[in-house]
């Protein structure tokens, strides 16, 4: 097993800039209030002495709050409108562009063909 320490740092600088996203979004009065509610959700889960994996489970307890958190925070930023995402991607810095980019190569395109034998 080879260490890739670029794919680690790229690991943790998406989650920094999905949680920076999410804060932003919370500030945003374009957004929905019903879609602000789902990382409160996710805190009073972590809050709550109601777990699937009981806290005093030492790692395991305290690794299903931090996907609940995780999970929270992804499904909020995926349920608010698009543009208003990209809007603050951009004003993050992010380079919207080249996500665009990739999405256009992934079109389908349905067409007939016909096989000619040589």
């Amino acid at each position: 097993m080879s260490y890739e320490p670029r794919r680690s740092v790229g690991f943790w600088a998406g989650l920094i800039r999905q949680f920076r996203l999410a804060w932003r979004l919370l500030w945003d009065y374009r957004v929905p209030a019903w879609t602000k509610l789902l990382p409160f959700i996710a805190m009073v889960y972590i809050i709550s002495p109601i777990d699937f994996l009981p806290d005093w489970m030492l790692g395991l307890g305290q690794l299903d709050d931090i996907g609940v958190l995780l999970l929270g925070v992804r499904l909020f930023t995926e349920v608010v409108p698009e543009e208003i995402v990209l809007q603050h991607l951009e004003a993050m810095g992010v380079n919207v562009s080249r996500w665009q980019e990739e999405d256009d190569e992934q079109t389908v395109i349905e067409a007939e063909y016909e096989v000619k034998e040589e």
